[in-house]
């Protein structure tokens, strides 16, 4: 049991009175239950706790998956113009202690975060997790990567940090939705990120309380970015919040302290942004506890996750139709979640951007009638304007259904309904696609992926050279120079 030195009420009343400073002396300390402890010093003991010893093989494999998809991920998005940008920024500190992805260049650990971060979000075909709040727990990878070539970790270290990332922030996901009261749910990827750049640090549990402190207090993020025309930030917002994890957790380092409690206080985490909630840190993986991150989907398409299933189904649809020419009227049934962040917005019919585009269940849906899939060129600017694309569109209504929100969050589903000009309906419902929990990808699977990812930049013998080195990540003694394995 932690134990924790406290004020009395009196001292705190005459405190907040304008009592001198020696008004607050603390009583003698008492024994505090865990569970009476603030959050963020729960979620500190937790990560200072986890050991690679207490990762099941079945995690690490785990681990190991998210890892190479993510790298895949921001190797396929490396010449998208906001990820240069960033990246480019990243590389104007000079001479640093991490590498940038796709470069043999190093920055400090906080920018090589960020800017890897941008490029592994971008193009949305990063893994998913969906609590009551959908997020994309592949986004800490980035800040886990950098932490860990700076502070000369093992691969086991660095495993021990994504698997602990994964935790928290599918944890946080799974306790409260933030989206419908105004705020974003890389919020949950502040602590996510200091904690798990904290524990490559070797931080102490005080040290880390204070690195979730700074990190979350300072960086909350509003919703704005999903709704509406969305534009660049939208792949960039995760990679900030892993920017400030990694740079709360050097200042935490430092000896600065941050507000607290930063969950439970009067002006706190659960006032204004969240509500209250309450988390068993207890129950959280480790010996005889599953982890977190294999309950994360592998996404099979560079898309919205609650879009996804439409894919599938609209292919489906336009296959028994005969293709499009003989559809009247296009019916999208879809959650709660997926009608506000998808359907919902006039600019969801007219996307103007890409960002737009891939959180658009109409033109996703129309898209992959039209083409037969979604890829990473789908969003191209010839694509986004094309007539027959706008006149399927202007078929389209979107509606919220409670019974496929109720399937959440096992599913994602959505159900199509086409009107043919005979009269006819077509029907198709998708409730999950490859990739996601109940149908997880083989390592044939992830490698298919990662090859056609990392095609865009790198040769077939230097792509299987990578894929060796990262499977075998947890037998590493150095990871120095292991990003360069993809420059």
């Amino acid at each position: 049991m932690r134990t924790s030195t406290v004020p009395s009420r009196r001292q705190v009343a005459t405190w907040l009175a304008g009592g001198t400073a020696s008004a607050l002396v603390c009583r003698p300390a008492r024994a505090v239950p865990d569970r009476e402890l603030p959050l963020a010093d729960r979620l500190a003991a937790y990560a200072h706790g986890l050991r690679f010893e207490d990762i099941d093989p079945a995690t690490v494999e785990a681990a190991k998956v998210h890892l190479i998809d993510a790298l895949g991920c921001g190797l396929a998005a490396l010449n998208a113009g906001p990820v240069r940008i960033c990246r480019e920024i990243a590389l104007t500190d000079g001479a640093g202690s991490a590498t940038v992805l796709g470069t043999d260049r190093r920055t400090s650990p906080e920018l090589a975060a960020f800017a890897n971060g941008v490029a592994i979000r971008y193009e949305d075909f990063n893994d998913v997790y969906v609590g009551r709040e959908p997020g994309h727990p592949s986004d800490g990878i980035a800040a886990c990567l950098a932490v860990a070539e700076a502070e000369g970790a093992t691969g086991r270290d660095l495993v021990t940090a994504i698997v602990l990332a994964y935790e928290i922030d599918c944890r946080l996901l799974d306790a409260a939705e933030v989206t419908g009261r105004g705020w974003d749910h890389p919020v949950y990827s502040l602590p996510a990120a200091a904690l798990a750049a904290g524990r490559l640090m070797r931080l102490s549990p005080e040290v880390l309380t204070q690195a979730v402190n700074l990190a979350i207090n300072g960086h909350i993020a509003m919703n704005q970015t999903r709704v509406q025309t969305l534009s660049d930030w939208k792949g960039v917002a995760d990679a900030e919040a892993a920017r400030a994890g990694v740079f709360a957790a050097k200042l935490a380092r430092a000896g600065l302290t941050g507000p607290a409690p930063i969950f439970e206080g009067r002006a706190g985490f659960f006032a204004q942004v969240s509500g209250p909630f309450t988390l068993d840190a207890t129950a959280f993986g480790g010996p005889g506890r599953s982890f977190k991150i294999t309950q994360c989907g592998i996404k099979p398409y560079p898309a919205q996750v609650y879009c996804l299933t439409a894919i599938p189904a609209g292919i489906a649809v336009a296959a028994e139709a005969g293709g499009i020419a003989s559809i009247r009227a296009l019916r999208i049934d879809t959650t709660h979640l997926g009608y506000v962040t998808a359907g919902r917005d006039p600019e969801k019919w007219r996307p103007r951007t890409k960002d737009t585009a891939d959180h658009s269940l109409p033109y996703i849906t129309a898209r992959a009638m039209l083409d037969g899939a979604i890829t990473n060129d789908s969003y191209a600017p010839d694509k986004l304007s094309d007539p027959a694309l706008r006149a399927l569109i202007d078929c389209i209504t979107v509606v919220e259904d409670p019974t496929l929100t109720a399937l959440q969050p096992r599913a994602v589903p959505n159900r199509i309904t086409a009107t043919l000009a005979d009269g006819r309906e077509i029907v198709r419902q998708v409730d999950d696609v490859p990739g996601f929990v109940a149908r997880p990808m083989t390592r044939d699977d992830v490698e298919r992926k990662f090859f056609m990812n990392a095609g865009k930049c790198l040769d077939e013998p230097k792509i299987r050279r990578a894929l060796d080195a990262f499977w075998v990540i947890d037998e590493r003694r150095d990871l120095t120079d292991l990003l360069a394995l993809l420059a």
